[in-house]
Formats: C-alpha cells, sequence, structure tokens
C-alpha cells in the first residue's frame, strides 16, 4: 500500500485562512518587515511567496531590497526596524552575500521581532525547552505532524542534516516531544544505517532525490525538506518520491509539503509577535 500524502499546501491554506480572520479582529494591523540583499534568484522566488502571502490574509508588509549594501549599513537598517514601533517582525532573506556577516546581522534583530527565530535569544529558548518564537520550516512541520495525528512520543526520529535553519532546531523540538533524535550529517559514515532505524525520518539536506527506498524503514513517515531544480527545470525534494512512497506510511510532497508551511509559520510567527509587543498574551 502506498504512503498517504502529508498535504502541507492544504494545511497552509487553512492557516492562512484563520490568520486572516484573526488579523480582521485587530484594531491595527501587524507589518512585517522583509528584507532582500543582492539578487540571488531563488531567494527573489522566496520574497515573492512571503508578499503574495501578505497579501491574502491582509497583513501589512514593508519590503526593502538592497542591490548592494555593507555590513555597517545594513547593521544601521536593522536596528532603524528595531526601533520603529509600526514595524512588528523582520525577516532577513538568506543567504546574505558572502561579504556580510550573517550571524552579526541576525543577533542585532530584535528577540521580540525575530519572526524567522534564527537569533541566539529565541534558539535558546528552543534549546531549554520553552520556545517562544519557532523558526518557521521546524515550526511548520510539527504542525503538519500534528494535522494528521502522528505522536513522536517514544518512536525513533532520524534528521539528516544540521543547519541552524533546520536540522538543529528540529531535533530539539523533536526531542520536547519525546521522540528519540539521531541527527545525522555529511560527516556520518553509514548513513542508511540510522535512515533505516527512523519510524520518523526528516531529511533537509539539498541534494536532489538523496534518500532511497532501501535507506527507509518500512511503514515510516517521511518528511522531505528539500527543494531542488533538476536539469530539465523540474522541483524535487531530497526524497526519491515515486519510489520512497511506496515503503513509507506517509511522505510530505515537493511541491506542497513543508514549503509553504515555512511561508505560513513565518506569517503566523509575526502575528504572536505583534500580539507579544501589544500585550495580548
Amino acid at each position: 500500500m502506498e504512503a498517504k500524502i502529508l498535504d502541507g499546501k492544504a494545511l497552509a491554506l487553512k492557516i492562512l485562512g484563520d490568520l486572516k480572520k484573526e488579523i480582521a479582529s485587530f484594531k491595527k494591523k501587524p507589518t512585517l518587515a522583509l528584507v532582500l540583499v543582492g539578487n540571488n534568484p531563488s531567494s527573489k522566488i522566496y520574497i515573492k511567496q512571503k508578499i503574495l502571502a501578505c497579501k491574502k490574509i491582509s497583513l501589512n508588509y514593508k519590503f526593502l531590497h538592497f542591490e548592494n549594501i555593507s555590513q555597517n549599513d545594513l547593521e544601521k537598517k536593522i536596528l532603524e526596524l528595531n526601533q520603529d514601533e509600526n514595524i512588528d517582525g523582520i525577516m532577513v532573506q538568506l543567504p546574505l552575500p558572502d561579504n556580510l556577516d550573517t550571524f552579526q546581522i541576525q543577533q542585532l534583530i530584535d528577540p521580540q521581532k525575530d519572526v524567522d527565530g534564527f537569533g541566539p535569544t529565541n534558539l535558546a529558548y528552543v534549546f531549554l525547552g520553552k520556545p517562544k518564537i519557532i523558526p518557521a520550516t521546524p515550526k511548520g512541520i510539527l504542525e503538519l505532524l500534528d494535522y494528521y495525528n502522528l505522536n513522536l512520543e517514544g518512536k525513533l526520529a532520524t534528521v539528516v542534516g544540521r543547519s541552524n535553519i533546520v536540522g538543529k532546531p528540529l531535533s530539539l523540538l523533536l526531542l520536547q516531544r519525546n521522540a528519540t533524535v539521531i541527527c545525522t550529517h555529511s560527516k556520518t559514515k553509514d548513513l542508511a544505517r540510522f535512515t533505516k532505524l527512523a519510524d520518523f525520518l526528516f531529511v533537509a539536506v539539498g541534494k536532489p532525490k538523496f534518500i532511497t527506498q532501501d535507506m527507509v524503514k518500512p511503514r515510516a513517515v517521511v518528511v522531505d525538506v528539500g527543494i531542488n531544480k533538476t536539469s530539465e527545470g523540474k522541483i524535487v525534494g531530497d526524497v526519491d518520491f515515486e519510489n520512497v512512497k511506496k515503503v513509507a506510511s506517509f511522505i510530505t510532497p515537493v511541491p506542497g509539503g513543508v514549503g509553504p508551511l515555512t511561508v505560513a509559520s513565518l506569517l503566523s510567527n509575526t502575528i504572536y509577535a505583534y500580539k507579544l509587543r501589544n500585550g495580548l498574551y
């Protein structure tokens, strides 16, 4: 029996619909600052998706695009956004150009406006088991599992990838759900040994069709975070979807799985930040 599809797109639409209703109840609309540096084609696509989502739910946004900017000037701009009472959330699109210090920029963002959840303060809250603003992709993944009533407690979860954006925070959040977690990475020897143990397999490495059918435990839940473009221009994930779905119990498609939930979670974090700043919690 083929795996059931974890439909992230449908859940994202539901989340956005709920957010739109919530925004309509506010006296003042929240505002999200979207910062793009350079002209990375993928970054421009991601920013466009976020702007479209803002429009869809009537969330105000301020788009700042700098083709070239120095570290010092970008830091000044972040500090200005921190001080601006009309800005509720700040998102800096990654990756930044090589001449800029990403960590320094992230740690400058006011933790209450850090809607990506990448700053050291919000990541520390995740580490301590008291998360406030959760990084958007891990947050979306957990909401997807909850939506399909997939319980992590007592299960073995393998995370492939250890980025600060997905792998590390996701591993910590899975621990908080009482899963037994194995975090693997590019230096892991015999990766398949660990992926085949997993009741829940999470993959975020940026390599098309990297996880094959023989690397997956029968009836595992497979969550594919990857978004890759093939030489033919097709969008595929890090998992060989067509073959892995023959052995998994649940699987996310690419596109239409985790991606839409990342955007929805970012906007959800913006509403949370707005409510936090306005004493609505």
